[in-house]
């Protein structure tokens, strides 16, 4: 027990969870030596307090596996990023779509990023109309989470899957 109950009486709860009513701590610490186990406090703010008997190595080792369990069962999204050129070829392309296509179907984002070599950073509106070919090509699976910025000499925009497509993959 990590904290000290200050109460004379206490409402005891047997291990196997059956209320076994209002006693003084005395007997319920008796009751938790004589079976073995330990005397923990469920509810302290409870009047009379709640303290359960039970074995607190197992109950931590439960709560532990409980947490791991419910850690495994979380999905941690990624953002993964396609590169792309301003001067992509047709077929190029379509690769680059198919690998962000699948990323978007394992659930990740995807984040598109367009790299403007040398002078090509003059003409930041043919970069602009790769990305809205793009978009228009994934328009199925994917919606816009963020607009095309550019940011040096890239210019990124962030794809994420549709509700609605989630729906029909599971």
């Amino acid at each position: 027990m990590n904290r000290e109950i200050t109460a004379q009486t206490v409402r005891l709860v047997d291990s196997d969870g059956s209320q076994l009513g209002i006693v003084s701590l005395r007997e319920a610490r008796e009751r938790a030596e004589d079976a073995d186990l330990d005397l923990a406090e469920i509810a302290p703010n409870a009047q009379p307090p709640v303290v359960k008997i039970l074995d607190w190595g197992k109950y931590r080792y439960e709560q532990t596996k409980q947490l791991q369990k419910s850690r495994k069962n979380q999905k941690q999204v990624e953002v993964k990023q396609v590169r792309l050129g301003l001067k992509i070829g047709e077929h190029d392309l379509v690769v680059k779509l198919n690998r962000a296509r699948k990323f978007l179907e394992e659930g990740h984002k995807v984040k598109i990023s367009l790299l403007f070599r040398g002078r090509e950073i003059s003409r930041p509106q043919l970069g602009r109309e790769i990305l809205d070919n793009v978009m228009e090509r994934l328009s199925d699976i994917a919606v816009q989470e963020q607009a095309p910025t550019l940011s040096g000499r890239d210019l990124n925009m962030i794809l994420g899957m549709k509700k609605d497509a989630k729906a029909e993959n599971s």
